[in-house]
Formats: C-alpha cells, structure tokens, sequence
C-alpha cells in the first residue's frame, strides 16, 4: 500500500496559540519519544527521578529504527490548549461508538473495568457513553466518572470522562447529570453539517442548523461545563464553507474541541488531511481550541485518515480498541498509537502520545472478551498472526536478528511471546508459581480471582503436560472477564452418537445457591444441552452466533466458545418489536462443557440488565439511540 502520511513542517504557532504553560512534574506523567533531530523541544534540564526514568523506560516502545527514547512529560490538562504542540490527545470511544457494534452489549461492571484498564492503558479521554440514550448508559457513565474519574495517579493523571449527547436541551443536561462527577468532565454534542443529513434527517436549512448548534454549545457551558467538544456529524461529507461558518459560531459559543467525523468512512487521506489543513486556515478563533478526528473504517482507511489530519494539524484523535464500533468500525488505536511510537518522530514532525503501549495487549484481549467480538487473527498489532512468522526466509532472519522481520516486539505492546523467567507450568505448579506467570501476563487479580484461577489451572494441569500462556489467558477469559453470575453450570452429562437421539441432563446453581435439574434430546450434545438450559432457565431466547476455537495446537487444547443470542420484547402500547443482542464466552477441554459455559454467560448478562432495568429492554428500540458521530 503507498504511504499516505508525508513529513510536514509543524509550526508551534501554526497549532495552538496559548500563553505559556509551566509543566507541573506532580501533574504529570514521564513519557518517552524517539531520539530523533528535533532539539526545539528538548529541554536538557529537565529534572527525572531515576525510579520514574526506569519505569517510563520500560512502557516505552523501542522501534527497530528508534532505539534511543528522549524524556518528556505529559502536558497539563488544559481543555483547550496543549502546551506542547508535538502532543496528541487520545480519545477513546470504545465504550460509545464500539459498544454500537451489533452483539457488543456490555453490561455496567464492564463497562467500568474496560474504563478502568483505559485509564491504565493512558487514554487522555475516555467516552463513556451516551447517557440519554438509555438509562444504563447513564447509570454506567455516572458509575465510571465517580470511580474512573476521580482515581489520579501518583503521577497527577486522571482521564477526562465524556458523554455524547445530541444538540438538545434535554441530551446535554442528561450528559452533564452523568459526568459531572468526574475531576475532568466533558460534554461532546454534535448535530449533522451535510446537504444529505440536513435535507432528509434533520430537514432543516443551514441557518436553522448553525442556530441550534450555537444555542446548545452555549447551554452546555451555561451548566458549568467547562469542556465542550463540538462534532459536525458527517463533516467529510459537508460544504467546507458552512464547516467553517457552523464551527466559527460553535467556537464564539464556547465549544473548546472541535471533533471532524468521517462519518461514513468516506474520504480518502490526501482528501481528509486537507480538510483539516483548510479548517486550520479559514475558521475563525480555530487558535482556541483543539482540533479532533473521528475517521470510520467503512473504505478500510481509518488508521491512514486519523494519521493524514494528525499530520495537518489535529491534535486529538478519537479511536476504539481492536477498532470497533458502527458498521465497519472505527480507527484503531493500538495502529494509530504505534504508528505514533514508531513514525511519529520520523516522519510525522515528533508527534507522540501518552499512551503506555504495554498495556495494549491486556486491553485488546479485555475488550474481545467483553464484547465477544473476536480479534480477526491478522489484525495489525494485536491479531494472534501479527508476531507469526511462518516463512523459510523469515524464521531464518528472526533467528539471526528480529529486527529483520519486526519493528516492533510483541512485549512492547504486553505480549510475552516467550517465558524469559524459564518457569514451566505443571501439574506441580504452585500457587506462587501461577500468580506470577498470571503478573507477566498483564493479569492483576485479587485473592479471589486467583483462587478461582488457580483450581481452574489445577483441573487443566491433570489432563496437560504443560500449560502455556495461551490457556493461561483462555481461563482467566473464562474465570474473570464474565458476567455478574444468575446461573451456574454445576454438572453436565451428554450422549450421543449415531446409534440414537443426543440426550443432556444439565444441572445448574441459580444466584441463591439452590439447584435445578433438567433432560432433554436434540440433535446433538450441544442442541440437547442448551435446549435443557432453557428449559430451567425459563427465557425466551435466539441463539443466533455460535463458534469455538482451539486455543492451542493438539488433541488436548482448551476450547473456547462464543455465542450471541437475541432477546425480543413487544411493547404493550404500540406493539412494536425491539431486539437486543447478549454474547458470551467460555473455555474448557471439554467442547460441550466450553459450549454450555458460553450460553449460560450470555443468558446472565441478559438476565442481570433485566433485572437492572426491568422496562427498559422492552422498550429498547424506542429509548436507546445509537449514534456516529
């Protein structure tokens, strides 16, 4: 593919105007960017506590091409200013934009870990929902702005804590409602900017538009909202002189970031790099604020458009992990963040972010299990085949010298592709022995969960001769990244075979510890298992995704399953049909146990949103409002 980024000159003045910020060092987090002739930054008296270089030395990614990292620090969050005008923001929609991926519902307690692994990952924004759209939406980014948003670190970072709204009264005082509890909230309003939306969805003139734009950027900060972030939904498609009119108008309103979506993925690089150039030059007071980019992936040219206006002047990026979210999903920001680490220097005029890059892996990994959306295997950076190297001529130059083949290692991004510690994992592995592999891993659980873990270990260890990292992973997946238990798998026994009917008796636990007992036949182990499930379960459901994977080569692997089932509500006013989606995963050397796991995962995150908001799923359709800003 032809590069699509080429080096520009990037003036200070051309980016921000702002007064002087001194960088406060308890304010602040060390970071790192590649050693490479840009001296005007580079600041020789810099003071770095040798414990602090050491620790940001080791979350910097050292490319193949830049392997010696030069100190900087995190700037001082100012709304509408960054001090330095080499650094990016990093705004994470995942938890909004990638839940509107179809089966990616998340329930409020992950939603608040994949927050939370966020704020470890770095991200300088995290937007957490859409608080009008339903009343778990704003019940979860309330959650996470009190929790989230109010943890700083020893460093001073804490991340801002966002919610979407659209440009009414009644959206924005809900976002407020649910982020204001945050040390850093925002409030990100966005009404449609191009002729198609304008004429056929919004049916409104562009006065009209840039009139409702303008009150309601107003209103927000008449909340006491200090940082309010503007998007012209569909700006790749929109008139650039009414762009530049409806964004001077937002401005003088009090908007401090202004977001360009691509809303349907529809430009090109040259293309949207430019649009960001020519926004740069013909808004009126663009000096005083902050320039966004939200790039769909629908042409597959996310990553390379977020890079193109970052290299124009755009100075926050909004991206998803694993680059999920509408349609086709979003920019990703493992690929934008390390083509930042690794480029940035180079070729995008010293670019870098905040963003500690080993904890990728363990976010991509948290996010797949969540959401249930498997990481396709060769997916840049995180996908199972990125670090594989298959080929005569490639193993024989990763033998001499990985940088033959890898510019960047898969530890860089919290993936150990090999046990440097030497521990072999057995039968005879001890508890120490698990948490400590668990450590190297990424994984931080409580005395619980790795107790949980551990027995889990112990029963895999008796039927294996060596547990491998990747079993490791599969039953933390199995053990941790799962709902709020309803039901519990206690006993499964199946027949089948061609000599009859498939038969499961299927014995579960439910959440006061009694248990329920049920038979059934099918046309298999797993139809006759799950058709037993319903049968004690007592819920309406449509299985309508099923798959598994080995997670290792060999007869003796860990199986891990996910399935996706669809819950329908009628209303009891109109009659309308609304639908929901619930995914869950399991893991286990058994493939109908692995299975069953899998199904009854899913019916517990529908049965515990159930429970949460009894009428608000049969209301789905009308009360929640999916958007792509």
């Amino acid at each position: 593919m032809a590069t699509v980024c080429t080096p520009h000159t990037i003036s200070p003045a051309a980016i921000v105007s702002s007064s002087p910020v001194r960088c406060s060092h308890s304010q602040s987090h060390l970071l790192f960017r590649s050693n490479f002739p840009n001296r005007r930054h580079h600041s020789p008296n810099l003071p770095i506590s040798a414990p602090n270089l050491r620790a940001a030395t080791k979350g910097r990614v050292l490319c193949s091409q830049n392997p010696n990292p030069t100190p900087t620090r995190r700037p001082d969050y100012v709304p509408n200013r960054i001090s330095d005008p080499n650094y990016v923001r990093i705004f994470d929609t995942t938890l909004r934009d990638g839940e509107q991926s179809p089966g990616a519902s998340l329930t409020s307690k992950e939603k608040l870990d994949i927050a939370r692994q966020l704020a470890k990952l770095g991200v300088d924004i995290i937007e957490a929902g859409f608080p009008a759209a339903s009343k778990d939406d704003f019940e979860a980014v309330k959650m996470i702005a009190k929790e989230v948003g109010n943890f700083v670190d020893k460093d001073g970072y804490v991340p801002v804590i966002c919610g979407l709204s659209r440009c009414n009264e009644k959206d924005i005082k809900t976002a407020w409602e649910a982020v204001k509890y945050a040390k850093r909230p925002r409030i990100h309003t966005f009404i449609a900017t191009s002729p198609i939306h304008m004429e056929h969805k919004l049916r409104k003139t562009k006065e009209q538009v840039i009139e409702i734009a303008r009150s309601m950027v107003s209103y927000a900060r008449s909340l006491g909202c200090q940082d309010v972030e503007f998007s012209p939904e569909d700006a790749g498609r929109s008139e650039k002189e009414f762009l530049y009119q409806i964004l001077g108008e937002v401005i003088k309103a009090g908007a401090t970031t202004l977001n360009i979506p691509d809303t349907v993925g529809y430009t090109v690089p040259t293309e949207f790099g430019q649009l960001i150039a020519d926004i740069k030059s013909n808004t009126p007071g663009i000096d005083n604020v902050i320039i966004s980019t939200h790039c769909q992936n629908d042409l597959g040219l996310s990553t390379a458009n977020t890079l193109a206006g970052a290299s124009r002047g755009a100075r926050q990026l909004e991206v998803t992990i694993n680059g999920i979210g509408e349609r086709a999903g979003n920019a990703s920001l493992e690929e934008v963040v390390m083509t930042l680490n690794c480029r940035g220097e180079h070729v995008l005029g010293g670019l870098y972010t905040g963003i500690n890059p080993r904890h990728i892996y363990m976010t991509s990994k948290m996010v797949s299990e969540y959401t249930g959306m498997h990481v396709q295997p060769h997916k840049a950076i995180v996908g199972a085949n990125a670090f594989a190297h298959e080929s005569g001529i490639h193993q024989d130059g990763m033998l001499k010298d990985k940088r033959t083949y890898e510019i960047i290692s898969p530890e860089d991004i919290g993936y150990d592709r090999s046990n440097e510690a030497g521990i072999v994992l057995g039968k005879l592995s001890g508890r120490h022995a698990v948490k400590k592999q668990l450590e190297e891993l990424g994984y931080e659980l409580d005395d619980v969960q790795l107790e949980t873990v551990f027995w889990r270990f112990k029963g895999v260890a008796e039927q294996k001769k060596r547990v491998t990292d990747a079993d490791l992973r599969a039953l933390v997946s199995d053990e941790v990244f799962q709902p709020e238990v309803v039901w519990k798998l206690h006993d499964l026994q199946v027949t089948c075979g061609t000599l009859g009917l498939s038969t499961a008796t299927v014995k579960l636990i439910d959440a006061d510890g009694r248990e329920h007992i049920a038979c059934s036949v099918g046309t298999g182990p797993v139809d006759s298992a799950y058709k037993a499930v319903d049968l004690i379960v007592k819920e309406p459901v449509t299985l309508v995704e099923y798959s598994m994977n080995a997670v290792t080569e060999g007869i003796d692997a860990i199986a891990t399953t996910r399935v996706a089932i669809r819950v329908e509500n009628s209303d009891m006013v109109t009659g309308e049909i609304s639908q929901r989606t619930f995914s869950g995963i399991g893991a286990g050397m058994d493939i109908v146990v692995s299975s069953v796991k899998a199904y009854i995962g899913a019916l517990n995150k529908m049965l515990g949103f159930k429970e949460r908001f009894p009428l608000e799923i049969a209301a789905e359709s009308a009360e929640r409002t999916p958007v792509s800003a």
